[in-house]
């Protein structure tokens, strides 16, 4: 495989198995590449204290930190670090009270829909900065793993037919639309087949934000730029698991790698290459090389 100057990848799945397992394997395999001068973008939905319980960076000389990006919380948060090694902050996507009030009514008012119309129940998580996770499958408990796994999207489906509702996830996400505008706001859906996640962000800004700062900095171009991750996989009719929202017009171009195990149909930029995260961390010493 070729050498890429910038590697963009999931954290959970990809990088590591849970937020419980051990980093260590993976902060060994970054190390080398840091110290190339290679530029490592991690792009998750999750919080920065979710990543090696947010002391990730801690693990690196300050000096190799300024080639460590993180895009975190759907577009909410995009942080760098300066020559000293100290956190520098990009922009980020994170709407005022009155904003964020207006989408956890989009959400309810979908949860509520569900409810009394199908006899559907869901559970809302409100507490992230600029979306909110709405679980389809509150009794499907993925114990530390809090990734896609083989089999739930049909799950998922089946019960919403079996409650009436035979739009699938397609019909979630348009229902989530329709919604949000009744509401005054207009909102983005993303989906793992267990969590509807329905917010102002997706990883695409992330991606883009930290992508022209590289160009700007560095004169970094998208062929220098690859990406990993294990959720690509179609959900429904037009729609990809999270890390195909890695894939925009500044990106479309680049090299992207799935290492999930779950068959099915992906964006056709998009390699699957299986093997999970011990796969990604093969690539990884790959590159060091």
């Amino acid at each position: 495989m070729r050498k890429y100057g910038v590697n963009f990848f999931d954290w959970d799945g990809t990088a590591v198995l849970s937020r419980t397992a051990p980093t260590n394997k993976v902060i060994e395999a970054m190390e080398p590449l840091l110290q190339t001068g290679t530029q490592l973008v991690i792009i998750s939905g999750t919080s920065y204290n979710n990543i090696a319980a947010g002391k990730l960076a801690e693990h690196f000389a300050p000096k190799l930190r300024s080639n460590l990006y993180m895009g975190l919380g759907r577009g909410a948060h995009n942080y760098s670090y300066d020559g000293d090694g100290n956190v520098a902050m990009l922009d980020g996507i994170t709407p005022d009270r009155a904003t964020l009030a207006k989408l956890h009514r989009t959400c309810f008012d979908l949860h509520e829909h569900l409810f009394e119309k199908y006899g559907y129940n869901t559970d809302i998580v409100f507490s992230r900065e600029n979306y909110c996770k709405i679980d389809l499958g509150p009794d499907m408990d993925r114990g530390e793993h809090l990734f896609f796994k083989s089999g739930e999207l049909e799950r998922i489906n089946d019960r919403l037919s079996e409650h009436g509702y035979k739009d699938g996830i397609r019909g979630l996400f348009d229902l989530a639309e329709t919604v949000g505008k009744e509401n005054g706001i207009a909102v983005k859906s993303t989906t793992d087949a267990k969590f509807l996640e329905v917010g102002f962000g997706t990883k695409s800004d992330n991606v883009n934000t930290i992508l022209s700062h590289l160009e700007t900095k560095y004169g970094v171009i998208a062929d220098d730029c690859c990406f990993w991750g294990d959720e690509f996989l179609q959900m429904g009719e037009g729609i990809f698991g999270s890390d195909a929202f890695m894939i925009t017009e500044k990106t479309k171009d680049c090299d992207f790698f799935d290492i999930s195990e779950a068959e099915g149909t992906r964006p056709p930029q998009v390699q699957h290459l299986g093997g999970g995260v011990e796969r990604f961390l093969a690539f990884l010493h790959e590159q060091a090389k």
